[in-house]
């Protein structure tokens, strides 16, 4: 194999594709990305079993080949070779030569076959978003998927596509995230998608051209621009979300989503990994009143508000809650509570867009 290509294109691509490699794992080439050398162009790809970045570059290809070389060295050199333009040559011994300026690298690389096979994914389920529009939804709703293998399937996002409507919903036992846009697609579909992968998904989207998502039984891909994104599938029975968001409300709230964000954060001070506490959140006579008391101090602050219904106090985690708003990206938000041990909805001001529930702490006052 023998080629030359932009040092610039191929250390992007690097920086991209190399998310894939797995983390731990007594197999060398899984350690490693494949290089594809054919025709006019560099084909790129890293797998770990669970999800796999694939794509390709321009490239003067002398010779037509593969191998493997150690991503992170390879990436090293790459990043610091100071010539425009990179020779890569590998003999049959798998010694691979990378020229760049006055520097030339011999390290030793493993024959593509060690490879792991990558997944295909037929494509003949599918279905088409925009770039900007999936990374809201992925963006929105990451937040709130769990972090811990309890239940595997909550790792992951469902994807729910009903009534040209597309769902993306996340839920990890304190938080549930929904997410909503129209998408023309005129079957029925629902799949989970674990949250690493999604992810990485979102580093990738960037713009608001359409991308192909397809699946088949147990794999997705995203196809964004010159990348393929494979990631397998999660199986299990996911949360009956519907079932968990309240149908009723005595308080509606309406707040600017910095001024409360900007007062957790000043009551969070008080709160660390060895002094933790929840915020108290005392809602009444057009404000937001947040406290918080731990061994370091007590603070008191407010924030403005309109309010309809009754007043209510009560405890959150402070980053369940934080994270939630963050997540909205609005100016303001609706609040709705139902009572003060209930989860508590955020919505969006109009519309359905999206939905948030955060459930609620016990204080000790109501003990």
């Amino acid at each position: 194999m023998k080629f030359s290509c932009s040092r610039s294109d191929l250390s992007e691509a690097l920086n991209n594709v190399t998310r894939a490699v797995a983390a731990k794992t007594t197999h060398p080439a899984m350690e490693g990305v494949l290089l594809t050398a054919e025709e006019d162009n560099l084909s790129l790809c890293c797998y770990n079993m669970e999800l796999s970045i694939k794509t390709y570059i321009d490239a003067r290809v002398h010779e037509e080949g593969a191998i493997v070389l150690n991503a992170k060295l390879f990436s090293d050199i790459v990043r610091r070779l100071a010539s425009d333009i990179i020779e890569i040559e590998c003999d049959e011994k798998c010694i691979t030569k990378i020229r760049g300026g006055a520097a030339e690298y011999s390290i030793i690389g493993i024959d593509f076959d060690e490879f792991p096979e990558i997944p295909t994914v037929d494509e003949k389920i599918n279905f088409t978003v925009k770039q900007d529009v999936l990374k809201s939804m992925i963006d929105q709703t990451i937040f709130a998927v769990a972090v811990n293998d309890f239940k595997p399937v909550h790792t992951g996002s469902k994807f729910i596509i009903k009534d040209h409507i597309l769902s993306v919903v996340s839920v990890d036992g304190f938080r549930l995230a929904i997410r909503q846009e129209p998408v023309t697609y005129n079957d029925e579909l629902d799949f989970i998608v674990p949250g690493k992968s999604l992810s990485e998904v979102s580093k990738l989207l960037d713009g608001d051209e359409e991308i192909l998502v397809a699946l088949s039984q147990k794999h997705i891909i995203f196809r964004i621009g010159r990348y393929d994104v494979i990631s397998r599938l999660l199986e299990g029975d996911f949360l009956d979300f519907r079932s968990s968001i309240p149908a009723t409300e005595n308080t509606v709230v309406e707040v600017k989503v910095r001024d409360l964000l900007n007062s957790i954060e000043r009551t969070s001070l008080l709160i660390n990994d060895r002094l933790k506490s929840p915020i108290r959140l005392s809602i009444g006579n057009g404000e937001i009143k947040i406290s918080c008391s731990t061994a370091l101090g007590k603070i008191n602050d407010s924030v403005e508000c309109e309010i309809k219904g009754d007043s209510v106090d009560m405890g959150f985690n402070n980053r369940y809650l934080s994270e939630a708003l963050r997540a909205t990206e609005c100016d303001k938000v609706k609040i709705i509570i139902n009572s003060p041990l209930a989860p508590v909805k955020i919505l969006p001001l109009e519309g359905e867009s999206f939905l948030f529930l955060v459930l609620p702490v016990r204080m000790k006052a109501d003990i």
